[in-house]
């Protein structure tokens, strides 16, 4: 049966087999290890794909088929860290997309992308604004690339950048296996204020050639909680929270609001937030919700003035 998904799909996630074969994923693991062993099929990034398809770079029609659950849980959950009428960047991938979608109903959003991807995803958002990089189309992602991308950047400043990639250590940070878009996207990381890494538990602990944003430079991963049994992701998880990085993990329990933002709307799913040995100046109290305090009531401030003190603080708290 996995070898059946496989060749129907070219591509398919681990959790997605041990849900249709239904078993655990570390059975589906050493199922997908034993056909790998057969040369009947290749494992990637916490799937399984054709032999041979994938030997340098995962183009468009694979990636979208790997953990295509995990990215959506991921792109629910970093959509909340949108407000309305900022502007950011968003990099090209698979999870980017995603989070397009999901945009769309932001007013006043303005989206600075070299994504052919994100763009069609916000084509028909009337209140979403979306500015296009130069460059020069890499068919395998739909990006734009070269110099004239990285150009069309220079002097751009913006609240946050969404950024992906093909794999993410505490280590080197974010990297991808392709030097142009590495290099794109160190220009999107340059024009933001805050980096947003966007990454499943199967790219955590995975290295590649080129790297894009190093650790000390990642504000916030997104991803998602990984698997039971999956000791690489977890250390790796714990390495970045250890370097600084806020570590959000999508239906992990309450969110708490996010500095200067507010806290996502009902329905939204949720995210943990691992606390930090040290805080960067951006993020100050941690990223935790300040909690409401109220003054000294006054004494001499004439009749009924320390009543109405306590009935406003009761209804803020209320609030």
């Amino acid at each position: 049966m996995i070898l059946e998904m496989v060749r129907a799909n070219g591509a398919v996630s681990l959790r997605e087999l041990a849900r249709v074969v239904q078993t655990s994923e570390v059975t589906v693991r050493r199922d997908v290890r034993a056909l790998e062993a057969e040369g009947l099929l290749d494992r990637r990034h916490g799937g399984a794909v054709l032999p041979g398809g994938f030997a340098r770079e995962s183009g468009f029609p694979q990636k979208s088929h790997l953990a295509s659950a995990e990215k959506t849980a991921i792109a629910d959950l970093a959509a909340g860290l949108v407000g309305e009428g900022e502007a950011i960047v968003v990099g090209a991938g698979t999870t980017t997309q995603e989070l397009a979608r999901r945009l769309a109903r932001v007013p006043g959003l303005t989206v600075v992308t070299n994504s052919l991807l994100v763009a069609q995803a916000l084509a028909h958002a009337n209140r979403v604004e979306v500015v296009m990089t130069g460059g020069t189309l890499r068919g395998s992602n739909y990006a734009l690339v070269g110099s004239g991308a990285e150009q069309s950047l220079q002097g751009l400043r913006v609240s946050r950048a969404f950024l992906s990639g093909s794999g993410l250590t505490a280590e080197r940070g974010l990297s991808t296996s392709n030097m142009l878009s590495a290099s794109v996207d160190r220009a999107l990381v340059q024009a933001a204020a805050e980096v947003v890494v966007l990454a499943d538990h199967s790219k955590l602990g995975t290295d590649t050639m080129f790297q894009t944003v190093p650790t000390d430079v990642i504000t916030r991963l997104v991803t998602d909680e990984p698997p039971a049994g999956d000791e690489r992701a977890a250390t790796e998880l714990q390495a970045l929270a250890d370097q600084g990085v806020q570590i959000a993990v999508a239906g992990s329990g309450p969110p708490p609001a996010a500095t200067g933002e507010t806290a996502a709307p009902p329905g939204r799913p949720s995210r943990r937030d691992v606390p930090l040995p040290g805080q960067r100046r951006n993020h100050p109290n941690g990223g935790a919700p300040q909690q409401l305090r109220s003054a000294p009531l006054p004494e001499t401030a004439g009749p009924g003035a320390a009543e109405r003190e306590r009935a406003r603080v009761a209804d803020l708290r209320r609030r």
